[in-house]
């Protein structure tokens, strides 16, 4: 199958010796029925010593593994995922992306497997963050969650689906129709850890139906509980602003969850 045209969109962004982190390529974390499951590591350049480096994992909440292939690759292989990762090595913290072939679960045997080899992976397991846009949310907050049986430092979400409120199905309806993880139905801000700092970036101009609606609930809820919340808001912005938006806007927001993510992760 001939690849969609979208998973060769990269981050409008570039910093100079991105292209040229060291990566190491399909590293099995597990095995399923339809074969093995596999991450890729991005280093930060220069990353040889012994210190191990905090680490950002790039939630994926479509199933890749063992089903027909809409986009003609797996979400690691494509552009956005691969210059997302490459701009988070060049920062000085490793990236890690992964295949998975049921979200929730994989997303915890990901984490196990890292924690269980951190030394020989170069991770500080201590010091792990999550980043996730749009379909990814959902899967990304069940991470946060008081009950969620991984350690997460921090999260960057981008223009992402969260969580309906008890009046609405905007979330639900969107994983049904695009087939993303929802582990989090039924869920709410009540039943997330009050000191995990979360950067959202919300795209103004969002097309999907109910995105933002459910969003700015989240972030209300959030604020009401005062959680360690960073928001921006790129009023002008559409869904994926990061892949199509090539402005020095979009370019900062960029910036800004990269610094977000190097701060907390470096600052621990």
């Amino acid at each position: 199958m001939a690849r969609h045209e979208i998973t060769f969109r990269r981050v409008v962004y570039e910093r100079p010796g991105m292209r040229d982190v060291p990566v190491r390529r399909d590293i099995e974390y597990a095995q399923t029925d339809a074969g093995p499951l596999t991450m890729d590591l991005y280093a930060p350049p220069g990353s040889g010593s012994t210190e191990p480096s905090p680490a950002v994992v790039l939630v994926g909440g479509y199933r890749d593994v063992g089903v027909p292939l809409a986009l003609g690759c797996t979400a690691k292989e494509m552009e956005m995922v691969i210059s997302w990762a490459q701009l988070i090595a060049v920062s000085g913290l490793v990236a890690i992306s992964y295949t998975r072939q049921d979200p929730a679960r994989d997303a915890r045997r990901l984490f196990e497997f890292v924690g269980a080899n951190a030394d020989s992976l170069g991770v500080d397991a201590n010091r792990i963050g999550v980043w996730a846009a749009s379909g990814n949310g959902p899967l990304a907050l069940s991470l946060l969650m008081n009950d969620a049986p991984v350690k997460v430092a921090c999260a960057v979400l981008c223009y992402a689906f969260t969580l309906d409120a008890s009046d609405a199905t905007a979330v639900a309806e969107a994983s049904a129709a695009w087939h993303f993880a929802n582990p989090t139905a039924g869920r709410t801000v009540a039943d997330m850890h009050n000191d995990i700092p979360l950067f959202i970036a919300r795209a103004g101009a969002d097309s999907f139906r109910g995105l933002n609606t459910a969003l700015d609930r989240f972030i209300q809820d959030a604020l009401a509980r005062n959680l360690p919340l960073t928001i921006i808001n790129a009023a002008l912005a559409p869904h994926a602003f990061d892949l199509f938006d090539d402005t020095d806007a979009s370019r900062h927001i960029v910036e800004l969850v990269l610094t977000f993510l190097r701060h907390h992760l470096r600052a621990q």
